[in-house]
């Protein structure tokens, strides 16, 4: 089954981290997305920019709004995601557990939705 882990962490304590600090953390993600894909687990992966650099569109009665950022009054905001192949919601957490943001951070772990074929 496939599974979408969202990464979400704090961006003003990454934005406080050390560039050394930075860049162990990419080393670790790195190595991380490696283990994944050689593992057959990780079918896609992608870091995102900053929350500042989002921006929300919401259709309301055929009119769009756009505005900044999304869910701009949460600490955490979406860092990034893995799309996972697992053969159940245990092997999916326990992968989850292994990427390098969810120890200051948090990663949810949701199966992806089966639509009926027509």
């Amino acid at each position: 089954m496939k599974y979408l882990c969202l990464i979400y962490y704090d961006e003003q304590r990454v934005d406080e981290m050390s560039d050394e600090q930075w860049q162990a953390l990419v080393v670790r993600c790195l190595a991380c997305s490696e283990e994944l894909r050689a593992s057959g687990h990780m079918l896609a992966g992608e870091p995102l920019q900053a929350v500042r650099t989002a921006r929300t569109v919401r259709v309301r009665d055929g009119v769009a709004t756009v505005v900044d950022g999304p869910f701009a009054e949460t600490r955490e905001q979406l860092a990034g995601f893995y799309l996972i192949e697992a053969a159940d919601q245990g092997e999916a957490e326990a992968i989850a557990a292994k990427i390098p943001p969810a120890t200051f951070g948090s990663v949810e772990v949701r199966p992806l939705r089966q639509l009926p074929q027509r």
